[in-house]
């Protein structure tokens, strides 16, 4: 058989940080399914989110835009109606796109009330779906309070579990994410006191595998004797919190096989403003806790080696159908956690272990031969990857709607001109208890991050100073240079950038610059259009005959 991409499996991790992967670097973390696929592709070391966010990332990936141009910047902001995503492009070219799993995407009702667009046919099903075909979505957060549920949709995996003979009212949230204590009643997951405790679920039946078995008989079901090509977006819902896993995942590590947090005390003394309110939050301050770190990270650890075998699951049955042979596949996160380090959990700001992400791609192409187990550093923005599936489709990536670059150079061990200069992420705070705490109008609570590879930039908006590290000197991220007077240099050459940045023209999406530099060629003249002209008799009669000539 013929090596040659044609289809796309596009995977995509929950919270996975970068460095928590046995091909990564780290010690203890056996991933030797992921390990494999980086070795017949290539793992990309600086690949960078455009928001430490859920919805916001999935928006930018999904688009291949900053948050800055599709506007959904927050968990729970609607995607504007009129934006292209990357199921629109891909379907454009011959290439049916499907999701299974998540996509933390809220549809703009609204915008669809305003244009008579109903979910009833297709073109509103995929609107409201962020432009996929839906296998399966299930977007993992059945958390049940006072108020109800946070996700007020139907749930399939709770509806699976039931049938699996499951009887909680919420299995997800009893049996799934809780373990069961010491007088058999729920340890629920979202206590991280309860991290080393075993859900109380069986293993094939928990959401890793769930979602694997989802993919697969997908591909079965739908492309056993098709030719078309496909691109299938399977996004997993962990190992994103609650932290707790099943039996054999949730005793298989310790505390001596986390990684050293990565904090001084000399992060909390005069911190910025904004970092100082995230740091006292209440997340903050529950990882800073002496012992919370040693509970909660080997869950977290077990979530992601139970990923890794569902990975070789998942690559056994390629290999076996034919399909590795015709696939590319990619492997990345949405974001990372901080897990204590820099005082912080959750994912919000944007140091490393947070906006930074894995990236795995493999390719069966012969022109991909040349990369395959290599580690590309080349600076990577997670909304290269809707360009490089346009690329793979086929077609030219249109540039004006598409702000990504494809990286199919990379993989095909080129090296593109003018590669980017650092790379930017964005955090609208607004709708936060730190934007309140700070006294911010919603308008000021913006954070925007530039890097290169020797700096990290952070704009905060609100009349705040800039935050600035030195990632040669300080690869940890421990001293921020933002006040130093003596970096005044730097600051200024990244407010350049920012400001550069800033005013592109993103919202020009309908006209190509190839059609504006075709419009410089024409005259206006052609089209019997004449503005400035004295005398007619200063033009060639052709372009002025029908102007003249009475019919």
């Amino acid at each position: 058989m013929t090596r040659k991409a044609k289809n796309i499996l596009f995977i995509m991790f929950d919270q996975l940080r970068y460095d928590y992967l046995s091909c990564t670097g780290h010690p203890s973390l056996n991933t030797p399914h992921l390990d494999a696929l980086a070795a017949k592709g290539v793992r990309f070391s600086h690949c960078y989110v455009q928001s430490p966010i859920c919805g916001a990332s999935r928006m930018s990936f999904y688009t291949g835009r900053y948050v800055h141009s599709h506007g959904a910047a927050w968990n729970n902001f609607p995607l504007k109606v009129g934006e292209v995503t990357l199921g629109d492009h891909l379907r454009e070219r011959g290439m049916d796109s499907w999701l299974i799993g998540k996509t933390h995407m809220s549809v703009d009702q609204a915008g669809m009330d305003r244009l008579g667009i109903s979910r009833d046919g297709v073109i509103g099903a995929r609107v409201a779906e962020c432009g996929f075909d839906v296998f399966l979505r299930d977007d993992g957060l059945w958390g049940e309070g006072p108020q109800g549920f946070y996700d007020k949709r139907r749930s399939p995996y709770n509806e699976y579990l039931k049938g699996q003979g499951y009887e909680a009212e919420n299995p997800w949230q009893h049996n799934a994410n809780a373990g069961v204590d010491e007088d058999g009643g729920v340890a629920s997951g979202w206590f991280m006191r309860h991290a080393d405790k075993p859900a109380n679920i069986k293993e094939e039946d928990s959401e890793t595998p769930w979602l694997t078995g989802q993919a697969i008989e997908f591909i079965q079901t739908q492309y056993a004797n098709s030719a078309g090509p496909w691109m299938c977006h399977l996004s997993y819902i962990k190992p994103h919190w609650p932290y707790i896993v099943p039996a054999p995942y949730h005793d298989m590590y310790t505390a001596e096989d986390v990684l050293p947090v990565v904090r001084s005390d000399g992060e909390l003394h005069n911190p910025h403003p904004v970092y100082e309110q995230f740091m006292q939050n209440e997340i903050g301050q529950t990882f800073s806790k002496p012992g919370v770190r040693e509970k909660v990270i080997p869950a977290y650890m077990g979530l992601i080696k139970q990923a890794d075998d569902q990975m070789g699951r998942l690559f056994n049955w390629l290999e076996e159908s034919g399909h590795m042979e015709d696939t590319m596949i990619v492997v990345t996160s949405d974001h990372g956690d901080y897990l204590g380090d820099h005082w912080m959990g959750e994912k919000d700001l944007f140091h490393d272990p947070s906006v930074r992400v894995p990236l795995i791609i493999y390719d069966p192409s012969p022109e991909a031969d040349a990369t395959r187990g290599t580690v590309c550093s080349a600076l990577v923005e997670s909304i290269d990857l809707a360009a490089t599936f346009v690329d793979l489709a086929g077609s030219d990536v249109p540039d004006h709607v598409i702000e990504g670059r494809s990286l199919l150079p990379l993989l095909y061990g080129q090296n593109p001109k003018a590669w980017r200069e650092y790379v930017v992420s964005e955090y609208d705070y607004s709708a936060t208890p730190e934007a309140a705490a700070l006294g911010l109008d919603p308008k000021q609570a913006r954070l925007f991050m530039l890097a290169d590879k020797d700096w990290k930039f952070i704009f905060a908006d609100g009349g705040f100073r800039p935050l600035l590290f030195d990632l040669k000197n300080d690869p940890k991220e421990l001293n921020d240079l933002g006040a130093d007077p003596g970096h005044a240099e730097v600051i200024n050459m990244f407010m350049k950038r920012l400001s550069e940045w800033a005013r592109r023209p993103s919202q020009r999406t309908t006209v190509s610059n190839e059609t504006l530099l075709k419009k410089r060629d024409g005259s206006a003249a052609d089209v019997g259009i004449f503005i400035g002209v004295f005398d007619e008799r200063e033009l060639p009669y052709e372009v002025i005959e029908k102007t003249i000539r009475r019919r």
